[in-house]
Order: structure tokens, then sequence, then C-alpha cells
């Protein structure tokens, strides 16, 4: 069995942040206002107009990240915090602090690793209907390839347990890491809830950093990358597949000039076709013995996972200090 904390749950707020000056002192102080024992960090993602500033006069700390994109943000902030419960949101003011109480609720009476607060009028955002589509197009291939378990894998509003957080490999480096959150919590079949939200439009000088069509390259390239990771026996399947049916193609019509008058007039084709399914055959041998690679992996990663404490579902923790950084964050606010 795991282990369990009988103390109270100390909490940490983790807001990535790129110029967001327009909104993170409010969405800081209003986590301040709900979640006064809990400890709040901006990482500033080489902000250009104040945000930082901003963070720090509204009592967050904050903590620079040079690496550009939310993936490099994120693996930086669950390799360096401490907690017992975790809950991230943007610092655009889109997502509501009064919020994080209900979420943290869910993932301690549930005992969930991970609770994703999903977006109610999230197709209204700034009125982009090229990121509404995009948003159903994913949730949709998501659902195909890795299972049911989530209906808006791009929420950026979420509490995670602590198993969670240090069990997560975060490989990404942009606006694909929710992605990755949600496959790493399929993959290992870690409890998991949703939670209907709200979800708020942007206050006027605040906008969006999506870019439809680039941002959407690098969420399908990762889609296609998370497939080959852990569930390659598919994912090669449908590869070997195509060049088959490719391979089927170039062959079929010199095969029946051979059973016509017993000779091969287009041997070029008839070897391009012999070497397409060469190919098909290896790629299919390929997925088979990469498929138990990837069993083993995960089966590692479920060890490691169950190896970590969780807190305690006894109670929501009471007015008290939480979380420091791990590099000498506690120390220095010590002094």
């Amino acid at each position: 069995m795991a282990r369990t904390r009988t103390d109270h749950p100390d909490i940490a707020v983790l807001l990535p942040c790129y110029n967001e000056a327009a909104t993170i002192g409010s969405v800081v102080r209003g986590f301040r206002a709900t979640l006064p024992e809990a400890a709040i960090y901006v990482y500033d993602n080489n902000s250009t107009d104040g945000t930082a500033l901003q963070a720090m006069l509204a009592g967050a700390h904050v903590v620079r990240e040079r690496r550009q994109g939310k993936g490099h943000v994120v693996r930086r902030m669950f390799a360096d915090i401490e907690a017992d419960i975790y809950i991230i949101a943007d610092g655009d003011g889109t997502y509501a602090p009064d919020d994080a109480e209900e979420l943290m609720r869910t993932l301690l009476t549930e005992q969930a690793d991970m609770v994703v607060g999903t977006r109610r009028g999230v197709h209204d955002d700034a009125g982009r209907q090229g990121h509404a589509l995009g948003n159903r197009l994913f949730n949709l291939l998501y659902r195909t390839i890795f299972g049911p378990d989530f209906t808006d894998i791009f929420s950026g509003y979420r509490a995670f347990s602590r198993r969670f957080v240090k069990s997560f490999p975060a490989v990404s480096g942009g606006f694909e890491i929710e992605t990755e959150m949600s496959v790493h919590a399929s993959r290992l079949k870690l409890p998991v809830s949703e939670l209907e939200l709200d979800y708020g439009r942007r206050p006027e000088g605040s906008h969006s950093k999506l870019s439809t069509f680039r941002d959407g390259g690098k969420i399908l390239w990762m889609f296609a990358m998370l497939m080959k990771e852990t569930r390659p026996f598919a994912f090669f399947s449908a590869i070997s597949a195509a060049f088959m049916l490719t391979s089927l193609g170039f062959m079929t019509p010199v095969l029946a000039e051979y059973f016509d008058t017993g000779l091969v007039s287009r041997m070029p084709t008839w070897v391009l076709s012999m070497a397409l399914m060469m190919i098909s055959f290896m790629l299919f041998t390929a997925g088979v013995i990469l498929d138990s690679v990837a069993r083993a992996r995960a089966e590692q990663l479920r060890i490691h996972y169950m190896n970590l404490e969780t807190p305690s579902a006894a109670k929501l923790p009471d007015r008290e200090p939480a979380t420091a950084l791990r590099r000498g964050r506690g120390k220095a606010d010590a002094a």
C-alpha cells in the first residue's frame, strides 16, 4: 500500500505566464482570497510587459523560466515545487479562482490523481472559430485513439495529487502539455475526474497566445508521438497496412498479366511492390516488439507512481503555511 500522510496537505497554486500583466495581479489576489493556506507560484516565461512585477506585488512567488513554451514551464514547476496538492491555472483570468476549492475537494473526496475543470462556454473565447473547431476535432481524435476518459483535454485548470506530478515525465515543450497530461493518466489508468466549470472571456487588452495552425500542428504531432510511445502496435500496424495496400495496388495488375500470359513485362513495378510488402512486414514486426517494450515501461511508471505518497482525504486543510520550493525557497522565506 502507498504511504498516506496524516497531517493536513500542503497546497501549491501554479500559474505559468507569458505577457499577462493585465490580469495576473487579479488572478493571484483571487487565489489568495480563495485559498489563503496555499503557496502561489508564478513562473514567468520571458514576459516583456511587467508580468513578473505585477505578480510579486500581488503576493506570489515569482520564478523565471527562460525556455519558451508552456510545456517547459510546467516541467520546471513540477520539478521545483514540493506539495501534496497542486492546482494549475492560466494567468489570463479566464478561470475563476473561486472554483479552486471545489477542484481540490473533488480531488480529495474522490481520491483522484487529477481533476480536470472542463470548460463551459469555451467556444465563446474571443470568438475564434478556428480554436472552437480544433478543440472539438482534437477531443474526438483523443477519445478515438486513447479512450473516453476526458471530454476536454485542453483545459488549463486542473488539480493534481503529488503522485501524479512526481510520476509525470513532461516531455512536451508547448501548449501540447495538456494532451500529454491526459495521455499519462490514461496510460497508467489513474483515477481521474472531471468537473464542469464556467470559462470566462479574456478582458480587454489580453490576447490569446495560441496560433490556430502552428499550435494545432504541434498538437497533432504530439498525438502521433504519444501514440507511437504508448500504443506502438496500433501505430505501426496502421502504417504497415498503408504500405501493404500500396503494395497490393502495384502488384495486382502485374499478377493479372502473369496469370493471363505467363509473362512479367513490368519487372520494376513487381520489384517495387515486393519491396513495399517487405517494409510492411518489418513495420508490423516492429509494432509487435515495441508493444512489449511499451508495456514494460508502463509497468515501471506504475510501480514508481505507487511508491509515492498521497495526501489524506479526511478533511480539507486548515489555514496553515504551505509548500516551499525545494531549491532553498523555504530557507529564504524563513529568513
